[in-house]
Parts: C-alpha cells; sequence; structure tokens
C-alpha cells in the first residue's frame, strides 16, 4: 500500500471530506502514538508503512517513551488533528486498525505490551478488537 491509497482507506474509513483531512487524522494519531512507544518499537511498527506514514511514527517524534496516559494521548490527537476527544479517540482506533492490517501481527503484539494494560488503553484497539473495519463496516 502506498501512501495516497493510506489515506484514501483512511478518508473512506472515517468518511471525511478530503485527503487533507485524513492526513491530519493519520499524523495525530500516529505521532502521539511515536511519543508514548520506545523508539525501536515505533521504529518496528513503522517499517511496513508507507515511507510517509512511517515518518509520523519515527521522523516526527522528538521523544519516544515518553509516560503519558489515555487522556492525555486523546488531547494530543485532537489538538493536533483539529477534533473534539471523542472524534480523536475513534481516528485514532479507526488509523490503528489500518496500520494492524499492514504490519506483522508480532508488532501489533508489541505494540498492545508497550502500552499500559489498563482499560482506557484497550479502547486504542476497540476496532480492531471488534473483528477489525471489515467487520466493523457491515
Amino acid at each position: 500500500m502506498n501512501f495516497d491509497e493510506f489515506t484514501g482507506a483512511v478518508q473512506h474509513r472515517l468518511e471525511l471530506s478530503g485527503t487533507g483531512e485524513a492526513v491530519r487524522a493519520t499524523r495525530a494519531a500516529l505521532t502521539a502514538l511515536g511519543s508514548r512507544i520506545p523508539e525501536g518499537d515505533a521504529t518496528d511498527l513503522a517499517s511496513a508503512l508507507p515511507m510517509e506514514i512511517d515518518w509520523y511514527l519515527t521522523g516526527a517524534v522528538h521523544d519516544h517513551g515518553q509516560h503519558f496516559d489515555w487522556q492525555t494521548f486523546l488531547d494530543r490527537v485532537a489538538e493536533t488533528e483539529g477534533v473534539d476527544r471523542s472524534d480523536a479517540a475513534y481516528h485514532a482506533q479507526v488509523v490503528v486498525d489500518l496500520v494492524a492490517d499492514l504490519v506483522p501481527e508480532a508488532d501489533v503484539r508489541q505494540l498492545r505490551d508497550q502500552l499500559p494494560a489498563d482499560e482506557d488503553w484497550e479502547h486504542l484497539f476497540g476496532v480492531l478488537d471488534a473483528g477489525g473495519w471489515e467487520e466493523h463496516d457491515r
């Protein structure tokens, strides 16, 4: 999948009106996520993604491995994307589900292992745990 296909999938899944909105949603979710997980894990997760998308997890992040909670994650996504927190949560879920479609399952498990094992962070995997977008879209 290339950058245009990735952003097109995000735009379609989120029913956004333009590519710019899809890019903002992707950038917001992945830069916040890249800030939360260790650099090596971000690099592993990014390796199967289009170069322009992997940048959000790696190159656009200056301080990996920060310890912040789910609410702070949502605040960061919402602020970067310019949406409210409920939209930020759903957009992040959809982006993570698309990433999970493209990366090895071991990288998704590694991502889960790097996040606190609490109910809040499990929200990030809401679409994925519900069977993924294909099941959600039916």
